[in-house]
């Protein structure tokens, strides 16, 4: 073997034997989740559960960065530019996925972010002033109907999941709906209990208080299985409207280029995490249902949301504002 060989062959064997001891002594330090949205929204409370348990099973400090902006592209971007040593991750939601379907232009390329782990979801509740004269999900769809004018129903602004509750309702139930966009649940929730709009949907962490508190009433559940705190609701889908399918969901998303181990080891901290007692049934007290999982599990749900939305756009035209 001549020298030049020799030499070559020595630095792939250290690197590669750094990269292994990398690998094996991670985590070395605190670890970083990004949530994209302010303090004290669903987004951010999954991420801190998930925090909370991930640092017990991983040994080190998990903290939380918000960085709120853009519909999540701000903070979703700075993990993408950050490096892929496993210490930065991103706290996504269902904008990672219908940005890059809505936006005129994005900062990077869906391919830039990898999915982790699914962390939990806070159903959506679709809601109506107090005094509403409808009660169901049904009684809603068809007095909206009868209306000449249809109905008005509220949302977060375009691609919000209000937005697409209410897409779908129209596109594959005929109902008849005028969308009113709102710069934030916050005031499409006021405008609900002020009795300006006739319907909206909110995340149930946001929702259940003002609904138990009589300042709205409930009519459906838009996930799949009723809530843990508020079992009397039903679904949609029990209503006879199975395409009602859409979660205020949380997950962990990293930038592409991180370790493949490493991915596997935040996914099994969140999943232990979301098992730990005193975590799931905080988060299912406040109307949050612990998810977790694996991988393969959170890439096959994210590539799922995906073809539903894309559909839900591509029929409506939905487009930024």
């Amino acid at each position: 073997m001549n020298s030049t060989l020799f030499r070559t062959t020595l630095l792939f064997c250290c690197l590669s034997a750094a990269s292994a001891v990398h690998s094996q002594v991670w985590p070395g330090k605190p670890i970083k989740f990004v949530v994209p949205f302010a303090a004290g929204g669903a987004n951010d409370l999954m991420a801190r559960a998930a925090a909370e348990g991930a640092s017990k099973v991983l040994g080190q400090p998990v903290v939380i960065d918000n960085r709120p902006g853009a519909g999540g592209t701000l903070g979703a971007d700075s993990v993408v530019r950050s490096a892929p040593d496993g210490y930065t991750f991103l706290i996504s939601a269902a904008g990672v996925i219908s940005n890059h379907m809505i936006k005129k232009s994005m900062p990077f390329k869906e391919s830039d972010l990898v999915p982790v782990v699914m962390i939990a979801l806070a159903p959506s509740i679709i809601v109506a002033p107090p005094n509403a004269s409808y009660g169901t999900l049904k009684e809603f769809v068809e007095a909206s109907k009868k209306s000449p004018d249809g109905f008005n129903f509220a949302t977060a602004g375009t691609g919000s999941t209000p937005h697409f509750v209410a897409e779908i309702l129209k596109s594959k139930y005929g109902a008849k709906l005028q969308v009113v966009p709102y710069k934030s649940g916050n005031e499409s929730a006021t405008a609900i209990m002020a009795g300006q709009v006739h319907a909206t949907s909110e995340a149930s962490i946001v929702s259940l208080p003002k609904i138990t508190g009589g300042k709205m009433k409930a009519l459906a559940n838009t996930w799949t299985t009723r809530i843990s705190s508020y079992n009397q609701l039903s679904t949609a889908t029990e209503q006879g409207f199975p395409e009602v399918k859409i979660a205020h969901w949380a997950g962990v998303h990293a930038p592409a280029g991180v370790a493949p181990d490493i991915l596997d080891k935040v996914a099994a901290a969140v999943d232990a995490a979301m098992k730990m007692p005193e975590i799931a049934n905080r988060l299912k007290s406040s109307g949050i249902e612990p998810v977790g999982g694996t991988r393969a599990s959170f890439v096959q749900f994210v590539a799922e949301e995906k073809a539903r939305l894309a559909a839900v756009v591509k029929v409506s035209g939905m487009k930024e504002d």
